[in-house]
């Protein structure tokens, strides 16, 4: 393919037509920005058809874009009520495939088409002299083939559900997970519906210590009552419930009441509870499958669900010139604001363009992507970082850089890092530290202010280095 003689007459090519992927063509789109958008499923929101089945505990207000609601409102699209909840079928027939059928969006978008690699036109990742003056190139997998398409700048909004954590505590796969991969789901199964029949009076063992793990159980113990036969095995790495109860003060009441349901749960004795567990194998035992970490072995059990957490994959991006935190996988300038190490609290400091920014000019993974292995991403947050993005390849810096960000509290200031028992007073609390402390929230400066040592969300290495970067605005 023959590159135009100015890399701007190319467009920007979106990876993945999710709500991120499709909010960041909606915001290309109305700034007259050229967009290509490339969707590996046969339609749009692939991923969010896989669980739309699960009920999100964010009302419509949070889960819409504002340049996407523009498009869909002049041609006659009438809002949901901003405070019902939708389920993610509910998302994607009401607001995502509405959206990509809109005259705008639909000439943007190519289906079928899975990114394989983006690299540079004609040079690898070792040549730096003049390396933003080569376009980028993608290989497209489509009906036909493979091709190579050109773009001046790559949004990747391609997710990380098709990456899911491995069962085995050391982040790789248990011995024995390929082996039985067929009584082994992932995420949050279908259990009420279209999978029911594999886990109704079956015994079933949930991995996870999160919320697809809490979704998952309390779809279960639905199932046990109507069929006694079923027996509930939960196992979570960390030793502490904090996190996922959560609180009733959480200004999420859906996502406070899923904790709350899964407390009751536990407390009423209808699920056996392990926690300080990393699982190592999977063996055949008893009629069923046991696991096994350490000195302690589960089952055995019919199915086992592992809902433990997500992962971006990096294969596609091999040849580009990317700065990852070492650990969460995400862009380095945004990984002390969503490290779980630190905290979790539910206000994520603004951030746009810059933050999301690598040594690869152009180049910007968005969404829940950028969040590399950071568990606390809400779709709002990937809504400003596309509106950003967006503006800045529009070359308007003004709106690039005013980034705001107003998150739901959690309720919760506490750390719960699987695998470590921390008390339940330490954490991120009590909101951004005032401007002149070294501190990483109120409750630490006023702690440090009576002399005492902190609440005790500064002490790790991260916000040793970062300050105050895991709270203050």
């Amino acid at each position: 393919m023959t590159a135009p003689s100015n890399q701007f007459d190319l467009p920007v090519a979106v990876i993945g037509a999710g709500p991120v992927g499709l909010a960041a063509a909606a915001h290309l789109v109305t700034r007259g920005v050229p967009v290509r958008l490339y969707e590996a499923g046969e339609s749009v929101a692939t991923h969010v058809r896989d669980w739309g089945h699960v009920r999100l505990f964010s009302p419509w207000g949070y889960v819409t874009d504002t340049a996407s609601t523009a498009i869909l409102r002049r041609h006659g699209w009438q809002e949901p009520p901003r405070d019902v909840l939708p389920t993610g079928g509910d998302l994607r027939d009401a607001y995502l495939q509405p959206l990509a059928e809109t005259p705008e969006i639909s000439a943007v978008i190519e289906t079928r088409a899975r990114v394989r690699a983006v690299s540079r036109r004609g040079i690898d990742k070792v040549v730096s002299r003049n390396r933003a003056e080569h376009p980028f190139c993608l290989a497209i997998d489509s009906a036909n083939g493979i091709r190579i398409d050109l773009a001046r700048a790559v949004i990747d909004a391609s997710g990380t559900w098709a990456s899911q954590n491995p069962l085995g505590a050391s982040g790789v796969p248990a011995a024995g997970e390929a082996e039985y991969a067929e009584r082994i789901a992932y995420g949050i199964p279908d259990v009420l519906g279209g999978e029911r029949a594999h886990y109704v009076g079956r015994r079933v063992l949930v991995i996870g210590g999160g919320h697809s793990a809490a979704n998952a159980l309390l779809d279960l113990a639905r199932l046990a009552g109507i069929d006694t036969r079923s027996r509930l095995v939960w196992a979570l790495r960390g030793t502490s419930f904090v996190r996922i109860f959560g609180s009733r003060n959480d200004k999420l009441p859906a996502r406070g009441k899923l904790g709350q349901d899964l407390k009751q749960l536990v407390e009423g004795g209808r699920l056996d509870v392990v926690t300080g567990f990393h699982a190592e194998r999977v063996e055949a035992r008893d009629g069923g499958l046991v696991v096994v970490g350490g000195d302690t072995t589960i089952g055995p059990v019919d199915r086992i669900i592992v809902a433990t957490g997500l992962r971006p994959d990096l294969a596609m991006t091999r040849e580009l010139r990317l700065d990852l935190d070492p650990w969460l996988e995400a862009p380095r300038a945004l990984a002390p604001m969503i490290d779980p190490n630190l905290h979790s609290c539910g206000t994520v400091p603004p951030h746009g363009y810059r933050q999301l920014a690598h040594p690869e000019p152009g180049y910007f993974a968005v969404g829940i992507k950028s969040y590399g292995r950071a568990p606390t991403f809400l779709m709002a947050t990937g809504y400003e970082q596309v509106r950003s993005v967006a503006a800045h390849l529009a070359g308007d810096e003004a709106a690039a850089n005013d980034v705001r960000l107003v998150l739901p509290e959690t309720g919760v200031c506490t750390t719960d890092i699987p695998g470590l028992a921390l008390d339940e007073g330490r954490g991120c609390c009590g909101g951004p530290a005032p401007a002149a402390s070294d501190a990483c929230c109120a409750d630490d400066a006023n702690a440090k202010a009576a002399g005492q040592a902190g609440c005790g969300c500064g002490t790790e290495q991260r916000a040793e280095s970062a300050k105050a970067a895991c709270c203050a605005a």
